[in-house]
C-alpha cells in the first residue's frame, strides 16, 4: 500500500481532507474554483507540443493529454450526479472506470475539444450550483462503490473541496500542472 508523502506526485497539494462542515463561504469558494478551472487548464497546457502532451505527468501515470481529457469526463459525471440527486429520490449513481476511459481513442486525440467541453460544462455547472437553495445541498444519492448515501453538501462531489495550492514564483511548469490537475480532479 502506498502512502502519500510530501514527495508523492499523486498528491501534489496533499491528499483530500474533508472539512468539518461546508459553510456558505466554502461553497462559494468551491463554486468559484469550478468557474475558474477551465481557464487555468487552458493556461497550463497553452503552447505544449504533442511530445509534451504525450509525456506522463508522473512516473507510471497518465499523460498530460489523458489528464486534460479526464477532467471533463470526471466533471460531466459529477454534473450528472448533481442533476440526478436534484431530480430523483436518492438515485444510485453509475461509477465509471476512469482508467479504462483514459485508454479509449478520444483520450489520445487533440485536446481542444475537451478544453471547449470543460468551458461549456463549467458554465452550466456554475449556473446550477449558484441556483441551489440550502435544502438542495442536502439532497442525496447512493454511491455503490462506497455503499453509502452522499449528500450534495459532501465536498467530494464538488471535487475542489480543498484550499488552492500555495502559489510561488519558483514552482516549475510540471508542478504547476500537477497542482492544477489536483485542483480539477
Amino acid at each position: 500500500m502506498a502512502f502519500a508523502t510530501e514527495t508523492d506526485l499523486r498528491y501534489p497539494i496533499g491528499k483530500f481532507e474533508r472539512p468539518e462542515s461546508l459553510t456558505d463561504s466554502l461553497r462559494r469558494a468551491f463554486i468559484q474554483q469550478i468557474e475558474e478551472a477551465p481557464a487555468k487548464m487552458r493556461a497550463a497546457v497553452a503552447g505544449l507540443i504533442d511530445q509534451q502532451l504525450d509525456t506522463p505527468y508522473r512516473p507510471g501515470g497518465w499523460t498530460v493529454r489523458q489528464l486534460v481529457h479526464h477532467v471533463p469526463d470526471s466533471h460531466m459525471n459529477a454534473f450528472t450526479r448533481f442533476k440526478l440527486a436534484l431530480t430523483e429520490e436518492i438515485p444510485t449513481i453509475k461509477p465509471y472506470l476512469e482508467a479504462l476511459w483514459a485508454e479509449l481513442a478520444d483520450a489520445k486525440s487533440p485536446i481542444a475539444p475537451s478544453l471547449d467541453l470543460l468551458d461549456a460544462l463549467h458554465k452550466r455547472w456554475v449556473v446550477l450550483l449558484n441556483s441551489l437553495a440550502p435544502a438542495d445541498w442536502q439532497r442525496e444519492y447512493l454511491h455503490p462503490e462506497h455503499n453509502r448515501k452522499m449528500s450534495l453538501d459532501h465536498p467530494r462531489p464538488l471535487f475542489l473541496a480543498r484550499p488552492p495550492p500555495r502559489r510561488t514564483h519558483h514552482r516549475t511548469a510540471r508542478t504547476q500542472f500537477l497542482a492544477l490537475v489536483s485542483e480539477c480532479s
